[in-house]
């Protein structure tokens, strides 16, 4: 089959579902991904043939995607801070707003110093090392970026999941990362004892009230974990109640713990980290929205 045919095949029964500039961008991604043609090679060569095994391959791709399956899912792999990260059922396929909020730390601990005792403070660059726990961690997409740009950092990283952990696991041996990986179910507080003290805690909840599953789109709540999406209606701030208390006795003096969460709950989540902290800051992402909170130590 003429790849060119394929290709426009393949963007005819996407739009059944998805709007066309979405659809093109999958499409293209697609044919990339799988038959290592981009577009411009169609158009210099519309005689390219697909090998069979190949159009085979794409046509399964094609009806998985019918099924509103994320892309990411459908390849196997998604981007996150310009790094390649293998992705599956049992992870969330990473989010802009996830890599605003590693940018945010990122961009903290660019001013940060520790003094002679080790405490660290946030006013002058220093290229010190610091320790992070990192709680939920899915495909390891935050842990592992912030190693790569903070080498000498000590970083620990939980998720109640062991498939997750195996991927997370498979990502930082792909991108030469050594973090400190454990399935932890970070809710039963009788394991906190044993836990170090950090510099930062930073953390990604589920923090989706399960009465709002209606109100988001089919690849989500058909194929993402629910465990890291969604929280009982009765308890929407379960996860960061859970964080203030255990930051309450495991950051050390100046350090911040950083969390994104629901735009519509942004200032009851300060709250609750503003009674156990110095202070907090709700910060708004690229769109406007309340979506991620500092609190001081």
């Amino acid at each position: 089959m003429l790849a060119k045919d394929s290709y426009r095949n393949f963007l005819v029964q996407l739009q059944q579902i998805y709007p066309l500039s979405e659809a093109s961008v999958m499409v293209d991604w697609v044919f990339e991904h799988t038959a290592h043609i981009k577009k411009n090679d169609l158009i210099k060569n519309s005689s390219l043939v697909l090998d069979t095994t190949v159009q085979k391959k794409l046509n399964e791709q094609l009806s998985e995607l019918l099924t509103h399956k994320p892309i990411q899912y459908v390849l196997g792999e998604a981007w996150f801070y310009n790094l390649r990260f293998v992705v599956n059922e049992h992870t969330l396929v990473p989010r802009p707003e996830t890599e605003e909020l590693v940018h945010l730390i990122l961009d903290q601990l660019k001013i940060a110093k520790f003094d002679n005792n080790n405490k660290i403070s946030f006013n002058t660059a220093n290229p010190a090392t610091v320790s992070i726990l990192d709680i939920g961690t899915g495909s390891g997409c935050i842990p592992i970026v912030l190693k790569k740009n903070l080498p000498l950092a000590n970083i620990e990283s939980l998720d109640i999941s062991e498939e997750a952990i195996k991927t997370a696991t498979e990502n930082a041996t792909i991108h030469h990362t050594d973090i400190n990986f454990k399935v932890i179910n970070f809710l039963d507080e009788s394991l906190w004892s044993s836990m170090p003290m950090y510099d930062i805690i930073v953390s990604n909840p589920p923090y989706i009230p399960i009465n709002e599953k209606g109100k988001l789109s089919t690849n989500v709540t058909a194929f993402e974990p629910h465990t890291a999406l969604f929280v009982p209606n009765e308890s929407p701030l379960l996860f960061y109640e859970k964080i203030a208390r255990f930051a309450k006795e495991h950051v050390n003096y100046g350090g911040k713990v950083f969390v994104e969460c629901h735009e519509d709950y942004a200032k009851d989540t300060a709250l609750v980290f503003g009674r156990n902290c110095s202070h907090t800051q709700i910060i708004k992402d690229v769109f406007g929205k309340e979506r991620m909170i500092i609190a001081y130590y």
